[in-house]
């Protein structure tokens, strides 16, 4: 059932719970995408993004403990396809570098879905007045901005050259 919304608060909490599904789906899906991954770089990447995704995870707890909310109740469905576009990425009989491309791909459509939804929910945080919960999402805005630059640096240094 959908829940009620009234309020900016009520779509904040609404988008909140959605980011909170998102993390949960990558961290089961990191591990995956590190296994499939040739280049150490890139496997590396994935490793050390799966560890900040588990403080992403904290910190929205952290919010939701703030607020007295709960984190339940929500499925990212826009989470799921884009985890999904991976899996069909991984199950391909793709060439080893041409498999690396394509997970960088997958992956930065994720980390551009979570800069978008991270970018909302810290504007809406600060126009309520919740400050920390801002300070909290801007943190994690800014790391996925930089996952999402080391990424591209990743693809435009070799690995899109070797997939050629």
């Amino acid at each position: 059932m959908a829940s009620k919304m009234n309020t900016l608060e009520d779509l904040f909490m609404d988008l909140l719970k959605d980011l909170y599904s998102a993390e949960k789906q990558l961290v089961k899906a990191l591990p995956k995408m590190a296994k499939a991954a040739q280049a150490s770089d890139l496997r590396q990447a994935f490793q050390e993004h799966l560890a900040q995704t588990e403080g992403q995870v904290e910190r929205l707890d952290q919010i939701f403990t703030d607020l007295e909310g709960s984190p339940r109740g929500k499925k990212c469905v826009a989470m799921e396809g884009l985890i999904e576009e991976g899996n069909e990425i991984m199950q391909a009989n793709a060439e080893p570098d041409v498999m690396d491309a394509g997970l960088i791909a997958a992956a930065q459509k994720v980390e551009h879905y979570e800069i978008a939804s991270y970018g909302t929910a810290r504007t809406w945080a600060q126009q309520l007045g919740h400050d920390r919960a801002a300070r909290l999402l801007q943190e994690t805005l800014d790391e996925e901005g930089e996952a999402n630059k080391k990424l591209t640096q990743i693809a435009e240094s070799h690995v899109n050259m070797e997939a050629q």
